[in-house]
């Protein structure tokens, strides 16, 4: 009689040399490489460069407005929102517990779309 684990040993293994290779891969880049490689920082080197010109303003790091963040979760959002929705839309008349589902994450969205409005997620000059 066969041994009802042997299926799953060849999965075992491939799961065991995954987490082997990814283990020596990380100590070899975080320990290894760091001693192979020449350490030396030159002004060139350090100074920020982007796209081939110098940078326009002073800083590297630029600060952004909350705002630009905030807009682009909830375009994230409703971006999902109509991925879910054709789908949906393309096998409407299926069944009924789909229509019923889809107008609960409808709702869902709905109620999360007046908050965001209340909490004024949409006015720019605040």
């Amino acid at each position: 009689m066969a041994n009802p684990a042997s299926p799953f040993l060849s999965v075992l293994i491939l799961l065991l040399v995954a987490a082997v290779t990814a283990i020596a891969i990380l100590v070899l880049s975080g320990w290894v490489l760091p001693l192979l490689k020449p350490n030396n920082p030159q002004e060139a080197k350090l100074r920020v460069y982007e796209c081939g010109v110098p940078p326009v303003q002073t800083g590297a790091r630029h600060k952004y407005s909350v705002k630009f963040y905030l807009t682009a979760m909830l375009f994230i959002l409703f971006d999902v929102e109509a991925a879910f929705l054709l789908p949906w839309a393309a096998n409407y008349k299926q069944a009924l517990w789909t229509f019923a589902a889809m107008m609960s994450f409808m709702a869902t969205l709905l109620v999360g779309y007046i908050y965001a409005w209340g909490k004024g997620a949409f006015e720019w000059e605040r």
